[in-house]
């Protein structure tokens, strides 16, 4: 940590800013006015000796060296946009004649920042040790004049201070703190100061007083334009959390927690929210339609979504038998929010929640000690945005869409195109809500219904009651994004009313792969087995590679000492080559794993990890008489089971399936197979079936083989492999559709 801090404080004198491009005005930026000040306007012939501009340029280039500031800033709004018509720098178009500059005028959009307060904008500069230069930048501020463009006057004055008073300066400003990440921004980042930007900007200053030379004589004679480099500077990435203020509902007198039905998150939502304004408003009387406006939401417009604070009722997470009651509630004021946090904070604490007309208190909002929960909602324990993210998302709460079903009822019956396209409507307007809501990561996937994601949730229409929305614009939702997007996520018309919350979900590894084989390495469909076997063997040999020691259970299907596994369950990989396109030529390879077939066992969090790490790492397979086969590993998305092994009533042989015991008697085979059939599925933890042997057929290297039907009381999901030679492809059943 440093010791020492340079803080620049700079006041736009007129509450506007015009610069273009950023807020708060960059590191850079302020650089750029630092050296306008200092070196031009009536300060230009203050350099009397060589030794008083070098000390001025060391303090500059000293400046330039430090690491990226922190940016407290105020909040703003937009203001009204002007468009002025100007000269572009197009003229060589016009043949280099600044006469005909008139042609090339160009339409220049402006719109100003106008600050919401009058709290300046500080720059901290961490200071590892004490520096004669930085007392001659602190003199140097105060010559500065405008900051952003020519009409934005302001004022600067800096200061040396140690950081721990530096920090709580920032802490008391009130503004949105914006902090350095440490790495290298991209377009839209703010610009810094780095080595060499002083000397750019002496060198583009110089390049301007001569950007117009002559060329040629006489009628020869032309002008040209010369744009000057550009100065040196680099984007930083720089990240500004929102204030999180946490709070339990608790009783007053034994202080346990009382919670709040889950179907009644708006009316919580609306309950301490008004009383939150009421009380803001007898303590601040000048901000009272401040408070309406960004608090409440009356009359709040398009511009000021960005600056509402949220009130979001947090359902208690964490174990599939946790009652989702609410007994937290979160108020979320981002960077730009013009209410003082320690305000929002003050107007939040002890207030009683009043059940609706009845006058009686159900709980009162008491600060949180403890802030785990917000772990289960995509948020860290220290309340800044989690590092990683999730892709995949599932709603608490559920979202209000913009536009309800266009007819027909919400409960009961109804036809299943109907409700498809019910669904289709609702899940288009559910991107529209993602992009209302700021939310710009692309997605992958998303699903809408009626019924809670958890067994102890809530259907959609039940959260209707006491809110604007109607039950029809109510939908639970799954998001699954292309990238990891960092919690917490609200979405939709009601996300300031306690609706449209999210939790993101823990996705386990992938527990299948399919390989597509590359065409020109196809082999015959008659090599399967070979296949498979050389299959195995290469998952084997990548096992031990990347595992440093004996190969895994798992993938060998051998214990430790060598012997098989015998403990009565498949716990090693069930294996198939196929040819799905029927032209004869091995297509698609799969990977399950054991428990994916065989229900009655439970893997480990290791086990996950080491198949999808070995699984995914295979990319060529050399398959001996089979030859080499590239392979593009395929792993099935957490999730989507419904697609790649769907759930059916009656499945039918893909494979020929060979029984585990050989009938003793040729007159009973079928009724003895339909036995075994029925033990395989005990054994793989599935119900019993009603098995019957549609047809007898001779295994490869002989034995008996057989297709048969398997009709279940209650649809169950696949994939469903038995028999003797399973693990090699063998009794693979799939469902008999229609």
């Amino acid at each position: 940590m440093p010791t020492g801090a340079l803080l620049i404080e700079v006041r736009l004198l007129t509450g506007r800013y015009h610069g273009s491009g950023d807020w708060p005005p960059s590191p850079f930026r302020l650089f750029q006015a630092l050296v306008a000040g200092a070196y031009g306007g009536r300060w230009a012939g203050e350099d009397r000796t060589d030794k008083d501009r070098a000390d001025k340029d060391a303090a500059f280039r000293w400046l330039e060296s430090l690491p990226p500031p922190l940016i407290a800033a105020p909040a703003r709004r937009p203001g009204r946009a002007v468009v002025h018509y100007v000269p572009n720098n197009d003229l060589d178009a016009k043949a280099g004649d600044p006469r005909r500059t008139s042609e090339i005028r160009a339409p220049k959009r402006r719109q100003p920042s106008i600050l919401e307060d009058d709290h300046p904008i500080l720059y901290l500069w961490p200071v590892a040790e004490p520096s004669p230069h930085a007392a001659r930048i602190a003199a140097l501020a105060e010559r500065l004049h405008t900051l952003g463009h020519g009409i934005d006057a302001a004022s600067a004055r800096a200061e040396l201070t140690g950081w721990p008073a530096a920090e709580a300066r920032l802490a008391a400003h009130g503004g949105a703190v914006f902090r350095p990440s440490g790495q290298l921004g991209g377009d839209g980042d703010p610009l810094c100061p780095v080595p060499g930007s002083l000397d750019s900007l002496h060198a583009r200053h110089a390049a301007r007083s001569c950007q117009f030379q002559a060329q040629g004589r006489g009628r020869n004679r032309v002008v040209e334009f010369r744009r000057p480099a550009k100065p040196d500077c680099a984007p930083v990435a720089y990240a500004a959390p929102p204030q999180r203020l946490l709070f339990d509902l608790r009783d007053a007198e034994s202080a346990a927690f009382a919670p709040w039905p889950l179907a009644r998150a708006a009316a919580l939502t609306a309950t301490a929210r008004d009383a939150a304004a009421a009380r803001l408003t007898r303590a601040l009387p000048a901000e009272s339609a401040r408070v309406e406006r960004l608090l409440v939401g009356h009359g709040a417009g398009e511009a000021d979504k960005a600056q509402r604070p949220r009130i979001l009722p947090l359902p208690s997470l964490g174990h599939a038998h946790t009652d989702p009651a609410i007994r937290r509630l979160l108020v979320e004021a981002p960077p730009g929010c013009p209410l003082d946090a320690r305000d929002l904070a003050w107007a939040f604490t002890g207030l009683p929640l009043v059940i609706d007309g009845d006058g009686v208190v159900a709980a009162h909002l008491v600060p949180a000690d403890d802030r785990s929960m917000l772990r289960h909602y995509g948020v860290t324990v220290s309340g800044l945005v989690s590092e990683t993210g999730s892709r995949l998302w599932r709603t608490v709460t559920p979202v209000a869409l913009p536009s309800p079903r266009p007819s027909g009822p919400i409960a009961g019956p109804i036809s299943g195109t109907a409700r498809a396209a019910a669904e289709a409507q609702a899940a288009s307007a559910l991107r529209q809500a993602l992009r209302h809501a700021g939310i710009a990561a692309p997605v992958s996937a998303l699903r809408v219904r009626r019924d809670p994601w958890s067994r102890h949730g809530e259907r959609a229409g039940s959260f209707a009651e006491g809110t604007r929305f109607a039950a029809a614009r109510l939908w639970h939702a799954e998001i699954r994004f292309a990238v990891p997007v960092a919690g917490p996520l609200a979405v939709g018309d009601g996300r300031y009313q306690g609706l449209g919350l999210f939790a993101p979900v823990a996705e386990q590894p992938p527990d299948r792969v399919d390989y597509a084989v590359a065409p020109d390495t196809r082999p015959a469909a008659a090599q399967a087995g070979v296949v498979v076997e050389a299959l195995r063997r290469a998952l084997m040999s990548l096992a031990r590679d990347t595992g440093g020691g004996a190969v895994p259970t798992l993938f060998s299907g051998h214990e430790t000492d060598s012997g098989p596994a015998r403990s009565g369950r498949h716990r090693h990989l069930f294996l198939l080559a196929e040819d799905r396109d029927g032209d004869g030529r091995l297509d698609r390879l799969t990977a399950w794993a054991p428990w994916r077939v065989d229900r009655s066992w439970t893997p480990t969090a290791a086990e996950r990890r080491d198949f999808a790490r070995v699984t995914g790492a295979l990319s060529v397979l050399r398959a001996g008489s089979a030859g080499v086969l590239r392979l593009t590993p395929l792993p099935a998305a957490p999730g989507a089971e419904d697609e790649a092994d769907p759930a059916a009533r009656v499945w039918v042989s893909r494979t020929p399936y060979r029984p585990t015991r050989h009938p003793k008697r040729k007159d009973a085979a079928a009724s003895a197979i339909a036995e075994d059939l029925r033990l395989e599925c005990r054994r793989r933890g599935l119900p019993d079936p009603e098995a019957e042997v549609t047809r007898f057929l001779t295994a490869p290297g002989g034995g008996l083989a057989v297709e048969a039907r398997l009709t279940f009381a209650v649809a169950v999901r696949g994939p469903i492999l038995l028999g003797r030679d399973a693990h090699a492809g063998g009794g693979l059943f799939v469902p008999d559709l229609p």
